[in-house]
């Protein structure tokens, strides 16, 4: 079965009202799915989003590095003054990114993206 990832960034963005962004990003660091919610102000755009996408890739690749060792990542938050992005791999080469308002509870939002996942394998 296919993911759909648009239905499923749709889903995360209505889960809960602090949920900022979400989307999907391949191995090439093109965003291919989601988006911004209408009602909040961008703290990235143009260049810095696709900063933003890059370091989460390259995070994603350095943990993968220790996956012999510890396991495969199944999720990565970094937490910063104005908002804190949740990364979680969808396979080897699509990431699944999402940012919220600071304080979110984002045990919440990961389990949904990971059960959501899980349902349509």
């Amino acid at each position: 079965m296919t993911i759909n990832y648009d239905k499923l960034s749709k889903q995360v963005l209505d889960l809960d009202p602090q949920v900022r962004f979400a989307g999907v990003a391949n191995s090439k660091g093109e965003l291919i799915a989601g988006g911004q919610k209408d009602s909040v102000e961008k703290i990235l755009d143009g260049e810095n989003v696709k900063m933003s996408i890059h370091y989460a890739l390259q995070k994603r690749d350095l943990y993968t590095n220790l996956a012999y060792k510890i396991g495969s990542e199944l999720s990565s938050i970094t937490e910063y003054e104005k908002v804190t992005m949740i990364s979680i791999p969808i396979n080897s080469s699509d990431l699944f990114m999402i940012s919220t308002e600071p304080r979110a509870d984002y045990l919440k939002i990961i389990d949904f993206v990971h059960s959501s996942l899980n349902s349509q394998k």
